[in-house]
């Protein structure tokens, strides 16, 4: 987390923001603008979402309005919804959460081969869910995948999609990740589900290297054949989300991945990380003026 800045809004609808989530360094590619939230009277702690800058208020609007009625396992659920045409918000109840990049500069640097094979099993098996019923969530990339004590959620929903209609370019646009954005959704192809996995190998890959675009060689050994199929230039040639799950957890039964069933192990820096979020947000106070 880092200190607001004086560009930040003091309010977001009837919260009262105390911090942004994600530290300058990692704001820059984040989707969306996140910030830890409180009720005026101090009742409700909230983790609340704006547009990028710059990036279209009515479309990142229509995919939170989507994203609200989402139930999948492994999807960071959205609660509520508020704000203008211009001006939109959603929230949802705080839990301590690292986006991935914080997670990695808590660790010190790619984080261990086997956390990242089971943080991969669990979001496959999410993917896996959310396919099956043709939700495709368009908009996952390091900043968008979120660690708790509980497991892997993947958060900003229909990033891609908000970024920019069907058939005009994407590449460039506010608060999409370049080394995630699959080819042909870069060149305003429809976001589908095979955009789902280049973007899962691409997080894979920054997870065990630092770099959503590694070198071949960097990847380590146990991951890189399933990273690079995962960022096959032809979406047909891309795994399913199974066949991903069961690559990383072969011995693992399934069910057990999903964020709420069996945690994934983290390092603990990361733990450490997750517990001094949770002390600093329960310590926080609402400015004078407002209590």
């Amino acid at each position: 987390m880092e200190e607001l800045r004086q560009e930040d809004p003091a309010r977001i609808g009837e919260f009262v923001t105390l911090a942004r989530l994600d530290a300058a360094a990692e704001a820059q590619a984040a989707p969306e603008r996140r910030y830890v939230a409180r009720s005026a009277d101090g009742a409700r702690t909230v983790l609340v979402s704006l547009p990028a800058a710059g990036a279209d208020p009515g479309r990142w609007a229509a995919e939170a309005q989507a994203a609200c009625g989402l139930v999948q396992p492994g999807l960071w659920q959205v609660a509520q919804l508020g704000g203008t045409a211009a001006f939109p918000w959603h929230a949802s109840p705080y839990r301590p959460v690292l986006p991935l990049p914080a997670a990695l500069a808590a660790h010190g640097g790619p984080l261990p081969e086997e956390t990242v094979r089971a943080m991969g099993a669990a979001l496959a098996e999410a993917l896996a869910s959310a396919h099956v019923l043709g939700v495709v969530h368009g908009g996952i990339c390091p900043a968008s995948v979120w660690l708790t004590a509980y497991g892997p959620l993947l958060a900003c929903f229909g990033t891609v999609r908000a970024a920019a209609p069907q058939g005009a370019p994407r590449a460039g646009l506010p608060g999409l990740d370049a080394g995630c954005l699959a080819p042909e959704e870069a060149a305003g192809g429809p976001v589908g589900a095979a955009g789902d996995m280049h973007a899962l190998g691409a997080v894979l890959a920054y997870a065990a290297t630092g770099h959503t675009v590694p070198e071949r060689a960097e990847i380590p050994a146990g991951l890189r054949a399933t990273v690079s199929a995962c960022l096959s230039r032809d979406p047909a040639a891309r795994p399913e989300p199974a066949r991903v799950r069961a690559e990383l957890a072969p011995a693992a039964p399934y069910g057990t991945q999903t964020a709420g069933a069996e945690p994934v192990t983290l390092p603990s820096r990361v733990v450490r990380a997750l517990s001094e979020q949770a002390a600093a947000v329960l310590s926080m106070e609402l400015p004078a003026e407002v209590r």
